[in-house]
């Protein structure tokens, strides 16, 4: 336990993160829930420790590096959260209001009650619900919308753009991003009223995988009416 605290604080260390020894504490008792909830549903392929630490725990906070104020006054929607990656640790490491939404139910059930375990319950909430379906009641509510492994990055903006206020970011965290993709992805922030602001690159510790952090903002209104109806984004991509 004391060597897997003192990893997680090294290692998000050497990506100039700050990470307290009760943050460290917090951030391996969710990987260790995970893994005990996935001996009976399926949340994630990863069960070693030292590798969760690196893919899931470094993976997450490495969104931090996108974002330059973590007052609690601000709020942050994960969409596709999946085992609570990255809502959780960045709940963990910030004063967000933070909402983890998702499509498959047993999922957001775990997590409700990753956020008991973690008393995480007075600013976090997980809610089971389609992104187009949330949006449409919580327009332009959040600051940062931040979304892993969910869909290509042109459709992570089109769900973020409807739930982020002027001035609200969407940060996305994505493997070899090909140059097709951002392009498409460009060319749907247009439509979407977003610009890009910041691509940095990361390799994630020992060899566990490359990542780029791309931060958009969302600078005016979309120029099409959003949220689209359900499903439409990944059938139909706006460009």
């Amino acid at each position: 336990m004391e060597t897997n605290i003192s990893r997680i604080i090294s290692e998000a260390g050497d990506f100039d993160i700050s990470v307290t020894e009760q943050q460290a504490e917090s951030l391996l008792k969710h990987v260790l829930l995970v893994n005990e909830k996935n001996k009976n549903i399926n949340l994630t392929r990863i069960t070693s420790i030292e590798d969760a630490i690196d893919r899931h725990i470094v993976d997450s906070i490495l969104y931090l590096k996108a974002m330059d104020s973590f007052d609690a006054s601000l709020r942050l929607c994960d969409i596709g959260t999946g085992a609570g990656f990255p809502g959780v640790p960045l709940a963990i490491m910030t004063n967000f209001q933070v909402d983890m939404i998702d499509s498959v139910g047993k999922k957001v059930r775990c997590v409700e009650s990753f956020i008991q375990d973690l008393n995480l319950s007075n600013r976090c909430n997980a809610m089971h619900v389609r992104v187009e379906d949330f949006a449409r009641d919580h327009s332009k509510q959040y600051d940062y919308v931040t979304a892993r492994a969910v869909a290509s990055l042109r459709v992570l903006l089109e769900y973020s753009a409807p739930l982020l206020k002027i001035g609200g970011f969407a940060v996305a965290s994505k493997g070899n991003l090909e140059q097709q993709e951002l392009d498409e992805a460009l060319r749907t922030a247009k439509i979407c009223g977003m610009r890009i602001v910041t691509r940095e690159t990361y390799e994630l510790p020992h060899e566990s995988g490359h990542r780029e952090i791309l931060k958009f903002e969302k600078y005016k209104q979309p120029s099409v009416h959003l949220p689209r109806r359900t499903g439409e984004a990944k059938l139909q991509p706006l460009y």
